[in-house]
């Protein structure tokens, strides 16, 4: 029997809300644009008790947030948005804020950690041990899965704030993050295309010199990435990764840095396989709340 689900991607522009099933169906949803935290989070509220009414009561809750978060049960400040530059949202108490209002299991994990999961279940990485999922948009950022349960440590992975090599000459522009300047999201993100070459990057052309800039620094940050977890495959989702002809760049470019040097199967046979769209499309990331619900009775990951 099917288990009804709450589902919340908290995302900075948006927050994606959502009832469905423990198979990965989605039922109900609805899009909210993300505010202050007060008036975003009471209208996901809202939505929730309304659809409840129709759809039948819902046994947990599943969080798919933007960071950073604290992902450490044990902390003070368990489930709260932590250093984000997301004006008005550092230090809010997502987690507890929801879980007190709805009084179910809740689980919360980042957006990519929790898209890596849907994958992992129902998308692109159905059937592997390890995956890396990758979101290249507004900003980047990067989930891990290890049989079937999101990496963390210290904090949770933050792979867009890996540092890349920086030829100034080549490339004059400083980066645009605030925390670290010419790291990969600085250089490589939406936001970054749009500040170097003065457009929105879906508007550039094909052959634009901006594609070949944006597959040598997201290439960069992949081959350090394949060299550190290992996984067995990398799914890139995100606006700018929908310019189709920018995937094949990236493949290219990872198969000249690596140099020969991995020997795996998956790698050899080509990277078709191995570097690839989301499965799940656009639903990634609300189906990782979902799935992040699926295990919330379990207690916190």
């Amino acid at each position: 029997m099917t288990k009804l689900l709450a589902a919340l991607e908290a995302g900075g522009t948006k927050f994606l809300c959502a009832l469905g099933t423990d198979d990965g169906e989605l039922r109900v949803q609805a899009r909210i644009p993300t505010t202050s935290p007060a008036e975003t989070t009471e209208k996901a509220l809202r939505f929730f008790q309304e659809q409840q009414a129709t759809f039948g009561e819902a046994a947990a809750l599943g969080i798919a947030a933007f960071g950073p978060l604290d992902l450490n049960p044990r902390s003070p400040f368990y489930g709260h948005i932590t250093s984000t530059p997301k004006p008005g949202w550092a230090d809010t108490d997502l987690l507890g804020s929801m879980a007190r209002a709805m009084n179910v299991p809740v689980a919360i994990d980042t957006d990519v950690n929790a898209a890596a999961l849907a994958e992992w279940r129902w998308g692109s990485a159905k059937g592997l041990d390890s995956v890396v999922y990758m979101t290249i948009g507004t900003g980047i950022g990067g989930g891990g899965l290890l049989n079937g349960r999101p990496v963390h440590g210290l904090v949770h992975p933050e792979m867009g704030h890996i540092l890349v090599p920086h030829d100034r000459a080549m490339d004059p522009f400083p980066g645009c993050c605030p925390f670290h300047g010419n790291c990969l999201e600085g250089l490589a993100s939406g936001p970054a295309m749009e500040t170097r070459w003065h457009e929105r990057p879906e508007l550039l052309s094909q052959d634009h010199p901006a594609w070949r800039l944006e597959a040598h620094y997201l290439a960069l940050g992949l081959t350090t990435i394949i060299c550190t977890l290992s996984p067995q495959r990398i799914i890139l989702g995100g606006g700018v990764m929908k310019q189709n002809h920018l995937l094949p760049m990236i493949r290219a470019d990872v198969v000249s840095l690596l140099n020969g040097y991995v020997q795996a199967e998956a790698i050899l046979r080509g990277f078709d396989d191995y570097i690839v769209h989301p499965g799940l499309g656009d639903q990634a990331g609300i189906k990782g709340a979902l799935a992040l619900a699926c295990s919330a009775e379990q207690g916190p990951r």
